[in-house]
């Protein structure tokens, strides 16, 4: 029997997953499992790659079991995940990458912003390869994060054989292959993807540059195949060593793959159909992804990446470093969550779901949030005004300890994580796109009351996937790809992605947003004047 079901697997800030799909979009099964975190210290953020491989193992394994699936009949697999930096040995276990020496904490999240002060440096320099990612480099970014670590980590800089983004690192893991895939080292390490080169005047500039043999010259497009799958790879997994490896990609980037091909499914695969839609990644970040034929600066907008997400399209990613981390914390940091909290496990509801209902007593309207104003930058603004020292407001705290003032503070602050996707799309049309519509996918697209408030605070129609969990199909499109059953991206996007339902603004609530969002931007003009008050002392 001819293997015809592939697997994405996608690792987030807070879980592993795994898709199991038939090559026409159609998921078999899904699980997901917890990953573990560090939060040693402010600012810091670290994970393990052993926890990471064996939660995917696990996920991998219950999938076949759900879908009742033989692991032979499974063609091929890929991995996306978020862009964090793994640091590997000789022997190919990890590195401590804390003052600790913990060499179970190997792993630099993406959301850690320790080289703050180094990304200041590198941005002060104005390096030709910041034209690339928007102006500044992000403490996101993997290059600030490798200075910190020369810096401060010295015994582990020396051992490190190799600096993996962690979606390489999976596929190394997988396959035994050091290629890195065009997305992760284009969008995160300063590569230049339409010149196919690194800038080493850049890595000698910052004095890293006995970094680049530990990264390599081996990039290569996502959804090239690697090999098969190692003998212990696919003992650990639960499949064969005939399940083909495919070049992964960023978490986000998934998203776009496994939501974009929807626009072609009626149609020619027309690269162009692609220029008015705006791809929407939510999760604990949002990631905004925009593509052109044509190379677009926008400053404050990471990229143009060229071919960083779709084949031979540039990308600009716009993006939110925290938006569902935003909300969780609003509710988390009222005094009536516990109560809220406790009434959610004993009806078997979300927090989320009992907040919407109260909403709807009170008379379910977004003009409830009319004297409270959120600016949501509790990890800085990464898009469009690339300020990772901005910091969150809150505008109408009263001594209201109430279910009701909590789910009134719920909702501005849905709303402010969507003014602030709004910000993103008016600065890309003021800078040549012409995006009118957005398709989405993540956690958000699981509540109603997150869908209609950026349908209403954009002014422009959400569109839907058909499938909900579109970053795992975005890998399957990968895995499908590099096992030879597409010929390409392109016609794995069109015949694996479909369209869902539509969200459509309504028109009666325009002027109040409109207000909302005035407010919005002065709130982080406000910031911008206080803290250069204060910035003598």
């Amino acid at each position: 029997m001819n293997a015809q079901t592939v697997f994405g697997i996608d690792v987030g800030t807070g879980s592993a997953r795994a898709g199991l799909f038939e090559i026409n979009g159609n998921r078999l099964a899904a699980y997901s499992h917890p990953i573990q975190m560090w939060r040693p210290r402010a600012d810091f953020a670290e994970q393990s790659s052993e926890d990471i491989w064996r939660a995917i193992a696990i996920c991998t394994r219950e999938c076949l079991a759900q879908a009742q699936v033989n692991p032979a009949d499974v063609a091929g697999i890929s991995f996306d995940a978020t862009c964090s930096l793994v640091v590997v040995g000789e022997n190919g276990a990890g590195l401590p990458v804390n003052i600790e020496n913990d060499s179970q904490r190997d792993i630099i999240v993406w959301m850690d912003h320790r080289a703050l002060g180094e990304a200041d440096e590198i941005n002060a320099g104005n390096y030709q390869v910041l034209k690339y990612v928007g102006g500044k480099i992000s403490p996101e970014m993997q290059t600030p994060k490798l200075l910190w670590l020369k810096r401060n980590l010295p015994d582990t800089w020396q051992k490190t054989a190799q600096f993996f983004d962690l979606p390489d690192y999976l596929t190394w893991r997988a396959s035994g292959s050091l290629s890195r895939s065009h997305c992760t080292v284009v969008c995160k390490w300063t590569f230049l993807g339409h010149e196919n080169r690194w800038d080493e005047n850049y890595f000698q500039s910052l004095g890293i540059e006995d970094a680049l043999p530990r990264i390599g010259d081996q990039v290569q497009a996502m959804g090239t195949k690697l090999g098969s799958l190692t003998p212990q790879a696919a003992d650990d997994l639960g499949l064969t060593t005939n399940c083909i490896v495919g070049q992964g990609i960023i978490d986000a980037h998934a998203g776009g793959l496994g939501i974009l091909g929807a626009v072609w499914q009626d149609g020619e695969i027309e690269l162009e159909k692609l220029e008015t839609t705006l791809a929407l990644i939510g999760g604990t970040s949002n990631c905004h992804m925009a593509v052109s034929r044509e190379a677009k600066f926008v400053e404050g907008v990471w990229g143009p990446y060229f071919g960083a997400m779709i084949p031979g399209l540039w990308l600009q990613e716009g993006g939110q470093s925290t938006a569902g981390a935003a909300i969780d914390f609003v509710i988390q940091d009222h005094a009536a969550y516990p109560e809220l909290k406790s009434d959610a496990e004993a009806s078997s509801k979300t927090v989320y779901e009992l907040l919407n209902a109260e909403l709807l007593k009170m008379g379910d309207s977004p003009t409830l949030s009319r004297e409270f104003h959120v600016l949501p930058y509790f990890l800085g603004n990464r898009s469009p005004h690339a300020d990772p020292h901005a910091r969150a407001i809150y505008d109408g705290v009263s001594l209201d300890s109430s279910r009701q003032n909590l789910a009134i503070r719920y909702l501005a602050t849905v709303q402010a994580v969507a003014y602030g996707t709004r910000d993103i799309i008016e600065t890309l049309n003021g800078n040549g796109y012409r995006i009118d519509s957005i398709i989405v996918t993540g956690g958000g697209i699981k509540n109603p009351l997150w869908l209609q408030e950026h349908a209403d605070a954009t002014g422009l129609t959400l569109i839907l996937p058909k499938e909900s969990e579109a970053v795992l199909l975005g890998s399957a499109v990968l895995a499908a790809t590099a096992s030879g059953l597409y010929p390409d991206i392109y016609e794995a996007m069109q015949s694996m992605s479909k369209t869902g339902r539509m969200i459509t603004p309504r028109s009666e609530f325009k002027p109040y947003h409109d207000a909302k969002f005035q407010i919005f931007k002065q709130m982080y003009q406000q910031q911008q004047e206080k803290r250069k008050m204060m910035s003598g002392f």
